[in-house]
């Protein structure tokens, strides 16, 4: 990565870590409600009977109601868990399951860990992400564990960002081992940008 880019991506995180931080716990619970509402009918609309999924962090648009429900719904949720060589494993999300912060402070879930082609089952993939533009590329915080993983997939599913609405930009800095998104999940919106 060059040294521009670089200085690009880091200046872009730190403006949207910031907006995240200034939003109030209200506007919190309304996006947590708005996220899992549009990924609902996401999963409605695609038939999904297994999706994968991530924790949110308190910053993050949240995603703990929508795992909650589709697991009611009898939808197999699968959650990342890092990994010390950068790729991601899962474990199956159940109903008030236990967490951990990671080394990274990422919140986790604990189970029985059932490897990273496991993620390769799914209907679904659910990723974070700082923002994505218009054209489909996500930029992630840095640690690259998601582009990883959707770079080491042979067969990929429809992958959907979850991001605030202003984090759907004309476009992102981008590197080559950057990876694109099918769409994103907002409160108020769900987007296709590319197929």
């Amino acid at each position: 990565m060059t040294d521009a880019l670089d200085q690009a991506k880091r200046a872009l995180r730190a403006e949207l870590r910031e907006r995240r931080q200034l939003l109030s716990d209200g506007q919190r619970e309304s996006a947590a409600e708005g996220i899992r509402s549009q990924l609902e009918a996401l999963i409605a609309s695609l038939g999904a009977r297994s999706v994968s999924c991530f924790l949110s962090s308190p910053t993050e648009p949240g995603t703990r109601s929508f795992i909650n429900a589709a697991i009611e719904r009898g939808v197999r949720v699968l959650l990342p868990v890092m990994r010390e060589d950068g790729l991601l494993d899962w474990t199956v999300a159940s109903p008030g399951g236990e967490e951990v912060q990671s080394a990274l402070g990422v919140p986790e879930a604990v189970g029985e860990l059932l490897g990273p082609i496991a993620v390769n089952d799914v209907d679904l993939m659910i990723v974070p992400a700082a923002a994505v533009d218009r054209g489909g590329m996500r930029m992630g915080w840095g640690r690259g564990f998601f582009d990883k993983t959707l770079g080491s997939m042979a067969r990929r599913p429809p992958v959907y960002a979850v991001i605030y609405d202003s984090e759907l930009v004309d476009s992102v800095p981008q590197d080559v081992h950057d990876q694109p998104v099918t769409g994103v999940v907002t409160p108020t919106r769900t987007v296709l940008l590319s197929d």
